[in-house]
């Protein structure tokens, strides 16, 4: 298989969302090589030296977005594009999580089964397992929502899922933009535990029927709606090159000044900010906060840096006025500023606003 190499990091925690009941085992968390090439054949990008053997989902798996109004906000958004072409469909989501947006659409009517090996709650339509093609389950219409970015071999995943769902129904799929990441120079957005990196076009190349496509949740997300019958083997053109930018990590050193000047804070203990805090650390930065709203994250520690999670409030009462805010992820903006009363200077990373 003939691959171009596009970046290259050593020493990323696997799990950016696992938290630790210690800084001591956050520091030494397992971590890996990511080694990211294009394929020259299918076009689609993957970290080449990525080992399924060091992953393994369990309760301390903290990924939930859903206590953010603004995400849900989001989830709003998708449901409408669900109601758009699965109303009245029996369903089924790969990799529910939680359960939080299953639940949603069970509130809304919606006949639904989901499954996740790191499913935590007592909803007897939820199995706790990885989905294989002797798991049983099939429905009108398939949701793989940010579970396709996780799966080494995304194209075998996609076609044992049409087999399993007897070869027809549809699918919606969303994942990561790599678009975004690459025009926002978002280093923070690259992690061992996304193997894969999607763009819009290679979806268009791996269905052959999309009914809907497009961007959500201000660009970071891409989204298709496709016909699982039509899935196929995507043929790389020049045109679905990827041009990766020389000047990708050029904003660590600019940040790293900044953040040397005045007590600081991280806001968003998950996957952006957990790999912030680590560059930061390796740019001899000391991060003097770490706040998450998410309370499975609070008072534990993140991956790689072993920086203790805090509640707004107890960061808050610490920081002078003039401290600085590294707002992780933009969307979360108004929340943030609303939560801390507009009293500090507030860098949105992923604008490059600073």
């Amino acid at each position: 298989m003939s691959q171009r190499k596009l970046f290259s990091v050593q020493g990323l925690p696997v799990f950016q969302n696992k938290m630790f009941a210690d800084s001591g085992a956050a520091l030494a968390c397992p971590k890996g090589e990511l080694c990211l090439v294009q394929d020259d054949n299918t076009g689609l990008i993957f970290n080449a030296a990525f080992d399924a053997s060091l992953l393994h989902y369990d309760a301390d798996y903290q990924n939930e977005q859903a206590c953010s109004s603004l995400f849900r906000q989001h989830l709003d958004t998708v449901k409408a594009i669900i109601h758009r072409h699965f109303a009245d469909k029996n369903l089924l989501e790969v990799g529910c999580g939680k359960g939080y947006f299953l639940e949603y659409l069970q509130q809304a009517g919606y006949h639904i089964t989901g499954i996740d090996p790191a499913y935590q709650g007592d909803n007897p339509n939820i199995i706790k397992a990885c989905f294989t093609a002797d798991s049983g389950l099939a429905a009108d219409a398939l949701i793989l929502r940010h579970v396709l970015e996780h799966i080494e071999n995304p194209i075998e995943f996609l076609s044992t899922l049409a087999q399993a769902n007897g070869g027809k129904g549809q699918i919606y799929i969303e994942v990561p933009c790599f678009d975004w990441i690459i025009e926002h120079r978002a280093w923070f957005d690259i992690f061992y535990e996304h193997v894969n990196y999607f763009r819009l076009a290679d979806f268009q190349r791996l269905f052959g029927k999309v009914y809907e496509s497009g961007h959500v949740f201000g660009g970071q997300y891409l989204y298709v709606v496709a016909d699982l019958a039509s899935l196929q083997i995507p043929v790389c053109t020049a045109q679905d090159r990827v041009t990766f930018p020389n000047d990708f990590l050029v904003d660590i050193d600019r940040l790293a000044v900044l953040a040397k000047t005045k007590r600081n804070a991280i806001w968003g203990g998950a996957s952006k900010g957990v790999i912030f805090a680590l560059y930061m650390q390796q740019a001899g930065v000391t991060i003097d906060w770490v706040i998450d709203i998410n309370t499975a994250k609070q008072h534990k520690f993140i991956a790689g840096s072993g920086l203790k999670v805090s509640t707004p409030d107890e960061a808050i009462t610490q920081l002078q006025q003039d401290a600085i805010i590294f707002v992780m992820n933009s969307n979360y903006l108004p929340e943030i500023i609303a939560a801390t009363h507009n009293q500090f200077t507030y860098l949105q990373v992923d604008h490059r606003e600073f």
